[in-house]
């Protein structure tokens, strides 16, 4: 199973990206799905999670800026980022927990993305 980000850049503050995140593979099923950020020097940190029937939970920092929405028919997480400040500025990894089918077997398993960068700048 493979996930691949995408949609990150560079943007003014008060600007808008919205980034996807596509799985691919042996896939079953897939439960979380989530978007974290890794600013230099900080650890990693939960942006935003959205579960398979579309509960979601935000950062305190991002509510009522980012939206996290999902296509399950596309296997495929979404996030919308609004009203961007420079403290947004990181790169973005998304994450799903995914049931793995292979060779007659479902298992579960934490998938990551390649990470895509954010930079807010003027």
């Amino acid at each position: 199973v493979q996930l691949q980000a995408s949609g990150g850049g560079l943007v003014q503050p008060g600007g808008s990206l919205r980034l996807s995140c596509a799985a691919s593979g042996s896939i079953f099923s897939i439960t979380n799905m989530a978007w974290y950020r890794q600013a230099p020097g900080k650890q990693r940190e939960l942006v935003a999670a959205i579960t398979s029937d579309g509960t979601t939970n935000y950062a305190d920092s991002v509510k009522g800026r980012f939206t996290i929405s999902r296509d399950d028919a596309k296997n495929t997480v979404y996030l919308q980022m609004n009203s961007l400040k420079p403290g947004d500025t990181a790169v973005y990894y998304c994450n799903a927990d995914v049931h793995v089918s292979e060779y007659g077997f479902v298992y579960a398993d934490a998938f990551w993305g390649q990470g895509t960068k954010v930079t807010v700048s003027s």
